[in-house]
C-alpha cells in the first residue's frame, strides 16, 4: 500500500512530521534490549518571533524561511550524528532533532548550542534591506527507563514553554537545569588550533557508483575531530568553530591536503570530492594553492571534483562565481551540492561553471512512496540534461530508490546502500574487492 506523503512528512519542508517522529522513536525504544534505556538524545527548538517574518514578509516568504531551516537543521544532523537520527516539524516553527547514540549531558548541549548559532545565521531566502535572522530558544532531554515517545515531547513542550518566560534563557534541560558545556568558545578554537598542529583531524571517504555499470567512480571526503572531552565533531561545527577563531582558512586547506593526500593510492579511475566553503571561494589563491595540492598527491585535476552548497554562494555570487571558473580551467570539475534543499537559487545554473548537481538525499527518500517526489526528479534531470549536466544521487538507502535513480538518468549515487564512510586504506581495498 502506498503512503500518502502527509502522513509521515511535512509538505513544506520535507522532513518528518510529529507522527513519523513518534513511530522512530518508538522504534528504538522496541529495538533495545530488554533493561536497557534506548540512548535517545532530543532536543524541541521553537523560532522566537516568527510570526514577525510573516508579517514584514509575508507567509509566502516564511513558508521559504522554514524550508531554509529545516535544510540546515538536516544538514547539521547529517554531519554530526554517526547513527540513526530524525528531524521533525513538530507544529509550524517548531522542530524536533533526536539522535540514537550515546552522548554525554555537555556534547548534547554543545551540540544544540552549535545548531542554534547555524540557524541565527542570515536567511538568504528572504530579501530585505537588513539581514533576516530567527533566534531559537532550546529544550533538551536525555531519555530515561519508562518514558514513551509522547511523554518525552510532552515534557520537551513544557520545557520549551517556561522557557518562554525568561527571554534570557535561550537553553533549559527538562529537568529545569543548564548544564555547561566541557569547553568554553575560547577553549574550543584554542582546542582545534591545537589539534591541527597534532594533525588529530581525520579524513573518511564514502564511495560513489556508477548508476549504470554499478562500478565505484570515486568517493567523497568527510572530515572528523575526535574531541577528548566532547567526542566526535563533524566537518559543519568544526568548521564553525574555525570561522569564529578566524582559521576557517587553515582548516579548509588542512581538510583538502589531507584528503587528497589519502587518495594518492587509489586507483586512476576514481574521482575524489571535496566540499568547498564560502572562505575558500574569498581567498585570491585558493585555485592556486588546491592545484598544489593536487599535484602534490599525484592526483590530476580532473579527478578533483569540488562541491559547492547554494549556502557558501549567497554573499558573493559573482566572485564565487570567478574562483570556480579558475579551478574549472586548471581541469576540476564543479558541482552544486544539496541540490532541492532551501530554496534553489536557479541562477546558479547558468552563472556557476557546473559539471553537475548532487541531489540532497530529501529529494530521494520518498521516491519509491510519492509519485509526486518522482515528478520532481524526472525535472531535474531533464533540466540537467538541458544545461548538459550529470545529476548525482545522495541518501540512496534502498534498492527501490537505486532502481529508480538509475531508471530516471541520474549518471551517479551514493548512500549507506553501497558503502558507509570508510578510511582511505579500506576505500582502496574496497575498491579492489
Amino acid at each position: 500500500m502506498e503512503t500518502d506523503q502527509t502522513e509521515w512528512h511535512d509538505r513544506l519542508t520535507g522532513v518528518s512530521n510529529a507522527r513519523a517522529a513518534l513511530q522512530q522513536l518508538k522504534q528504538w525504544q522496541t529495538g533495545t534490549d530488554p533493561g536497557q534505556v534506548a540512548p535517545i538524545h532530543a532536543m524541541l527548538l521553537s523560532l522566537k518571533r516568527f510570526s514577525a517574518v510573516n508579517l514584514a514578509y509575508g507567509k509566502a516568504a516564511g513558508d521559504l524561511a522554514l524550508v531554509e531551516i529545516a535544510a540546515r537543521i538536516t544538514a547539521f544532523a547529517r554531519a554530526e550524528f554517526d547513527r540513526e537520527w530524525l528531524v521533525a516539524r513538530v507544529t509550524g516553527s517548531t522542530f524536533l532533532i533526536a539522535a540514537m547514540e550515546a552522548s554525554s549531558r555537555e556534547r548534547w548541549q554543545w551540540l544544540a548550542e552549535e545548531l542554534a548559532l547555524d540557524i541565527a545565521r542570515p536567511l538568504a531566502s528572504i530579501e530585505g534591506p537588513a539581514p533576516a535572522r530567527l533566534w531559537p530558544r532550546m529544550a533538551l532531554l536525555r531519555a530515561v527507563a519508562g518514558e514513551s515517545p509522547e511523554r518525552m515531547i510532552t515534557r520537551l513542550g513544557e520545557a520549551l514553554e517556561s522557557g518562554r518566560h525568561n527571554p534570557g534563557k535561550r537553553f533549559c534541560w527538562v529537568d529545569g537545569t543548564r548544564s555547561l558545556p566541557d569547553r568554553s568558545a575560547q577553549e574550543l578554537e584554542a582546542d582545534l588550533i591545537a589539534a591541527l598542529g597534532r594533525d588529530e583531524i581525520s579524513i573518511l571517504y564514502q564511495p560513489q557508483f556508477c548508476t549504470e555499470t554499478g562500478a565505484m567512480v570515486g568517493a567523497e571526503a568527510l572530515a572528523r575531530w575526535e574531541h577528548p572531552t566532547l567526542g566526535r565533531i563533524g566537518a559543519g561545527a568544526m568548521l564553525a568553530i574555525a570561522e569564529r577563531a578566524d582559521h576557517i582558512g587553515q582548516l579548509s586547506r588542512h581538510i583538502a591536503h589531507k584528503a587528497l593526500l589519502g587518495a594518492r593510492d587509489w586507483p586512476q579511475h576514481l574521482s575524489i570530492s571535496l566540499n568547498v566553503t564560502s572562505a575558500d571561494l574569498a581567498t585570491s589563491d585558493f585555485a592556486e594553492v588546491l592545484a598544489e595540492a593536487a599535484s602534490e598527491a599525484g592526483i590530476a585535476p580532473e579527478r578533483v571534483i569540488l562541491e559547492i552548497t547554494e549556502q557558501a554562494l549567497v554573499s558573493e555570487l559573482y566572485h564565487s562565481a570567478q574562483r570556480l571558473l579558475e579551478l574549472a580551467d586548471r581541469g576540476m570539475q564543479v558541482v552544486l551540492d544539496d541540490f532541492g534543499a532551501g530554496f534553489c537559487n536557479f541562477r546558479y545554473l547558468t552563472m556557476l561553471p557546473l559539471t553537475g548537481l548532487k541531489l540532497d538525499r530529501s529529494m530521494i527518500v520518498n521516491l519509491a512512496e510519492d509519485p509526486r517526489d518522482l515528478a520532481v526528479l524526472r525535472g531535474i534531470v531533464a533540466m540537467a540534461r538541458a544545461l548538459d549536466l550529470y545529476v548525482l544521487a545522495e541518501g540512496v538507502e534502498t534498492e527501490a530508490q537505486k532502481a529508480i535513480v538509475a531508471a530516471e538518468g541520474c549518471l551517479k549515487w551514493q548512500g549507506f546502500l553501497g558503502a558507509k564512510p570508510m578510511s582511505s586504506g579500506e576505500l582502496a581495498f574496497f575498491a579492489g574487492s
